[in-house]
């Protein structure tokens, strides 16, 4: 029995969407139970051939419901209809990404050719689960983030019980819906919806897990990380303040609109979000006046109309924290270009700051917010060092039309992946998506995290008739 209800509403608005179960610890024991009884009965794993049908089979119907799955994202997440329609589409591909890969990565055979006396053996190595994966997921992507998790998870074999954002529930219950409705049987994806970090750690941190996949801040995740029972492996997904070098070279009119988009998209609620623009001082007024001009017209409000371009953020405590950010950098010398303000319906206007402290929060940690900072060098060596001088790399990007200079910026800076002419958000769900130090551990992407989720076991055969 659940050990109670919560209500979900809207971010926007305040609206009741629903009213969900949550999971106590008793609930937490029976769905680990059932995981792993299911993970140790081996002949009750689920082959290829079928987790296929029913990853193609949840293709079909996501694809039967794309507007709905858009709307409720919206809704739940409060990022604009249309970006979530873009996340539902994202979402789909993934699907078929699981598809793919389970279906093109077998295993491997090793080569057993080296100078031996005897060499009469041959070896290759097939794919299997890794354990019961444990998924806490984040709110931000309410859809995409759990077909990264789960689905992968299915994909793997692996049992899953994912724990979604207490703020948006409702896109993991439909997703989880529609994949037993695509013939998932109910044990091999449960959900647990708590309102509480003792009940998610337990959750977590038993020995019945095989493997934890946690998106989230750095702050939760390495914490769950140093608790994880021997044994248990991971991948932490955490956030960064991503840098953006303009060099001299850049072309305005193609960087203008990829900056405005990945500073501003869901509210900058985005782990790879722009953050941090360094640009020459040669053309830095001319940026700042089009960037600012670019965030004048945005449009701000309800996450439901399709002309909505910036959403509301999470929670009322998030305006007021930005808020606090803003006051502070201005307090210390930034300038205020456009912005800076609150609006209704835990809006925040999208805000351009000129040149704040290198100590500021807002120079120094993840704004997670519609702030865009924006500073002037004369010397790139030195732009550079202060891009690098954080405890967390995620992606970064540069703009140039300096070949040259492009390549060079790419392998001055920290990070997993620089974009070259392309915002730091960018991302297609197949590529390898990893943080770097305090920004995480392990590599992100739909392949790689199935990978993950399986270990590759050796059959090594010895014959006298090789």
């Amino acid at each position: 029995d659940p050990s109670g209800e919560m209500h979900v509403v809207s971010p926007y608005n305040g609206e009741r969407l629903a009213a969900v179960s949550l999971s106590g610890e008793d609930n937490i024991e029976q769905a680990l139970d059932r995981a792993y009884a299911l993970y140790r009965n081996r002949k009750a794993w689920l082959p290829v051939a079928q987790r296929t049908a029913i990853l193609e089979k949840l293709v079909s119907l996501m694809g039967d419901r794309t507007e709905k799955l858009a709307a409720d994202a919206a809704a739940e997440g409060g990022k604009p209809l249309m970006d979530s329609r873009v996340e539902v589409a994202r979402a789909i591909a993934g699907i078929k990404l699981c598809i793919e890969h389970i279906t093109a990565n077998a295993g491997s055979v090793i080569p057993m050719n080296e100078p031996l006396p005897d060499t009469t053996r041959i070896a290759f190595t097939q794919r299997e689960p890794v354990g019961v994966v444990v998924a806490v997921s984040a709110f931000n992507h309410p859809l995409n983030l759990i077909v990264h998790q789960v689905g992968a998870a299915v994909a793997a074999g692996c049992p899953v019980i994912v724990k979604p954002s207490e703020d948006t529930p409702l896109s993991c219950l439909r997703f989880v819906q529609l994949l037993r409705e695509a013939g998932l049987p109910n044990d091999w994806c449960q959900v647990a919806i708590t309102d509480g970090h003792q009940v998610a750690e337990k959750l977590v941190t038993d020995k019945r897990a095989g493997f934890f996949s946690f998106i989230g801040s750095a702050r939760v995740g390495w914490m769950l990380r140093s608790k994880l029972a021997p044994g248990t492996r991971c991948a932490l997904e955490h956030g960064g303040a991503a840098p953006v070098m303009v060099d001299r070279s850049a072309d305005l009119d193609k960087a203008v609109p990829a900056l405005l988009k990945g500073g501003y998209y869901h509210a900058g609620q985005v782990c790879v979000s722009v953050q941090r623009i360094f640009a020459h001082n040669s053309m830095l007024q001319e940026l700042t006046e089009r960037l600012a001009a670019g965030a004048e017209k945005l449009l701000v409000g309800d996450p439901l109309l399709d002309t909505t371009e910036v959403g509301p953020l999470i929670r009322p405590r998030e305006v007021e924290r930005v808020s606090e950010w803003v006051a502070e950098a201005l307090d210390g010398g930034a300038q205020l270009i456009t912005g800076g303000k609150r609006l209704d319906n835990n809006c925040y206007a999208p805000t351009l700051l000129l040149n704040p402290s290198p100590d500021s929060k807002v120079s120094t940690q993840e704004i997670f917010g519609p702030v865009v900072c924006l500073y002037g060098y004369d010397r790139l060596d030195d732009a550079v060092e202060q891009a690098n001088s954080l405890d967390v790399a995620f992606q970064a990007a540069v703009f140039a039309q300096d070949i040259d200079r492009a390549i060079r910026i790419y392998q001055q800076l920290d990070a997993s992946a620089v974009m070259v002419n392309d915002h730091t958000a960018f991302r297609v769900d197949g590529m390898p998506f990893a943080g770097l130090r305090h920004s995480g551990l392990g590599v992100g992407g739909i392949g790689y995290t199935i990978d993950d989720m399986q270990i590759e076991k050796m059959m090594v055969i010895k014959s006298n008739s090789l």
